[in-house]
């Protein structure tokens, strides 16, 4: 299964860029979306920016994602892992 992620554009150079979110970073290419720029927001899909995002809908997405992270980590330490 695949999922595409909101990530922020933070660098570019050519076609090739780094998105953040939360301090990770990926690099990821920036092929589909006419005239990138630093600051925008992006869903990306197997390491391609495939659309801009709207700044909300990425944080609305990445705050999803944060309790899903919360929850498993919660999961994780009840069963004795961490």
């Amino acid at each position: 299964m695949c999922l595409a992620v909101p990530l922020k554009i933070t660098q570019i150079n050519g076609a090739d860029a780094v998105g953040e979110r939360d301090g990770i970073r990926r690099n990821i290419r920036v092929d589909f979306i006419r005239e990138p720029k630093i600051g925008d927001y992006v869903m990306v899909h197997a390491g391609f920016a495939i659309e801009r995002i709207r700044p909300e809908e990425a944080e609305s997405d990445w705050e999803a994602a944060r309790e899903v992270e919360a929850e498993l980590a919660a999961l994780y330490a009840e069963e004795g892992h961490g």
